[in-house]
């Protein structure tokens, strides 16, 4: 079954960058489209005497950054020759990149990881694994491609 729309999850770093550029390339392959999606997440406190919810201005603010680094990514890789689009969501970025997968009908997940060694998973968790483990279609993950430590 050939792939006909890819996800790939940015989140403005070099791997993920290395990810959509290996997407574009294989949409061209395929004749496939591309989704880039972007998931942010505002800070929210809860300490024992309150909670802190950001201000309405803060979230725009934030949405606002995003989309327009979003859109400038897409933008560079239109003259590519690929079906490319961009969306921009909020909440737990596992969570919301699997949702996306399931609500734009994609066939594969391209996304770029970090590399962590066994340590840096257990401490920070990892966005990719998350990913792999509750994704409803297969997840193609680009390295760094760096050296790895």
């Amino acid at each position: 079954m050939p792939f006909k729309k890819i996800l790939v999850p940015i989140d403005f770093d070099e791997t993920s960058d290395r990810a959509l550029d290996h997407a574009v390339a294989l949409a061209r392959e395929l004749g496939a489209q591309v989704t880039a999606v972007h998931v942010y997440n505002l800070p929210m406190y809860s300490p024992p005497d309150g909670s802190y919810i950001p201000a309405v201005e803060m979230v725009a603010a934030v949405e606002a950054g995003a989309r327009r680094q979003l859109d400038d990514l897409v933008q560079r890789r239109k003259t590519a020759g690929t079906s490319i689009d961009a969306s921009l969501r909020s909440g737990r970025a596992a969570d919301e990149i699997c949702a996306a997968a399931k609500e734009t009908g994609a066939d594969l997940i391209v996304m770029g990881t970090h590399g962590r060694g066994l340590v840096g998973r257990t401490l920070l968790g990892s966005v990719a694994q998350g990913v792999i483990r509750q994704s409803p279609v297969p997840v193609l993950t680009v390295g760094s491609g760096g050296e790895q430590k």
